[in-house]
C-alpha cells in the first residue's frame, strides 16, 4: 500500500460469519495478501472488476454452501455485475490466491477454486465497524 490506510468494508453473515469487502484495488492486495488467512474463503466476480472478498474461517466450524453463496451474492454486489441477473463468481481457500510477480494492484492468480452462480445481494449481511473475532482468534491456522 502506498501509506494510504486500506478501506475494508466488514459485514456479518446470518451464523456470526465475518465478511471483509475491500475498496480499491490497492486495499484488494492488502486484503488478500496480507490480512486473509491461508484457511479463510476468498471470492471475486467472474471476467469483471470487482471488490476482493473474504469469509473468515471459524476454527472448529466449516461454511455451509448457503453461507458460501451469500459471501458471493456480497462478492457480485461489490462488483461491475450489480446490476445483473445472476453472475459468476469464484470462490477459494485463500492459500491459493497469489500476486504475480509486476502485476498491476488488484490483480492476482487463483491456483485453484468452484464457482457458484448467484444473484448480487446484501439484504442478508449487516454492516459492522469491524471484525469482531478476538485477534487471538486471528493466528494462521495449520
Amino acid at each position: 500500500m502506498s501509506g494510504a490506510k486500506p478501506r475494508i468494508l466488514y459485514y456479518e453473515l446470518p451464523g456470526g460469519w465475518n465478511l471483509l469487502v475491500g475498496g480499491t484495488d490497492a486495499d484488494n492486495d492488502y486484503l488478500s495478501l496480507e490480512l486473509a488467512q491461508p484457511n479463510d474463503w476468498w471470492f471475486h466476480v467472474d471476467r469483471l472488476p470487482g471488490s476482493h472478498v473474504v469469509l473468515r474461517a471459524k476454527a472448529a466450524e466449516e461454511p455451509s454452501k448457503d453461507t458460501l453463496r451469500q459471501a458471493a451474492a456480497v462478492a457480485a454486489f461489490h462488483s461491475k455485475a450489480r446490476n445483473a441477473g445472476t453472475v459468476p463468481v469464484h470462490y477459494t481457500r485463500a492459500r491459493y490466491v497469489s500476486k504475480p510477480r509486476g502485476a498491476k494492484p488488484g490483480t492476482v492468480n487463483v491456483a485453484r477454486g468452484q464457482v457458484l452462480t448467484v444473484r448480487p445481494d446484501v439484504s442478508f449481511a449487516t454492516r459492522t465497524r469491524g471484525e469482531s473475532a478476538a485477534p487471538e482468534s486471528r493466528k494462521p491456522q495449520p
